[in-house]
């Protein structure tokens, strides 16, 4: 049996209590949160839209090992946020689509649990992303609109794979 996943969030406190969902995953205990980005664990993966550096599977023995970490900000905020010493190994997640009811249908614009839940799903720990998002009545509706950017993202061998997918995807989008 394989221990569960480690996951930290850093929560700089700059969203509405009531919507935020790195608060919800804490009171479900299924994630801990941190104040200062001085308490993410060294040697996490650690989500950050900023990475030069794109998320793949590659990054799951590393998150089975030291765990995965968000950065929970509001959009205004994120760069001053994102662009401090990040402690751990910086990722960018490829692109998705937002199912959450404030940001609808956006690309990128993920809340952390949909973040969060991306990257367990593309790393292979399909179980854990799916109990964050049981906690979500809007939850399901992020795995059925990136089914299959999701499955050819967990497909990857690496960064540069899930570039050219992206690429591929972002090529798909223009055309609709």
């Amino acid at each position: 049996m394989q221990k569960p996943v480690r996951i930290i969030v850093y929560h700089a406190g700059q969203c509405d209590p009531k919507k935020c969902t790195a608060l919800k995953l804490k009171r479900h205990g299924l994630v801990r949160l941190v104040t200062q980005i001085r308490f993410l664990p060294k040697r996490a993966v650690v989500l950050n839209p900023f990475s030069k550096t794109a998320f793949s599977p590659a990054d799951g023995q590393r998150i089975e090992k030291f765990g995965l970490a968000a950065l929970d900000c509001s959009w205004e905020h994120a760069e001053n946020v994102m662009l401090k010493s990040v402690r751990g190994t910086s990722r960018c997640l490829p692109i998705l689509v937002a199912g959450n009811p404030v940001n609808f249908g956006k690309p990128t614009k993920l809340t952390t649990v949909e973040a969060l839940v991306a990257a367990l799903f593309i790393a292979g720990f399909r179980e854990e992303a799916n109990q964050l998002l049981s906690i979500f009545g809007w939850g399901h509706t992020f795995i059925e609109i990136n089914q299959e950017r999701l499955e050819s993202y967990a497909k990857a061998k690496d960064s540069t794979e899930i570039i050219k997918l992206q690429t591929r995807f972002i090529e798909n989008m223009k055309t609709q």
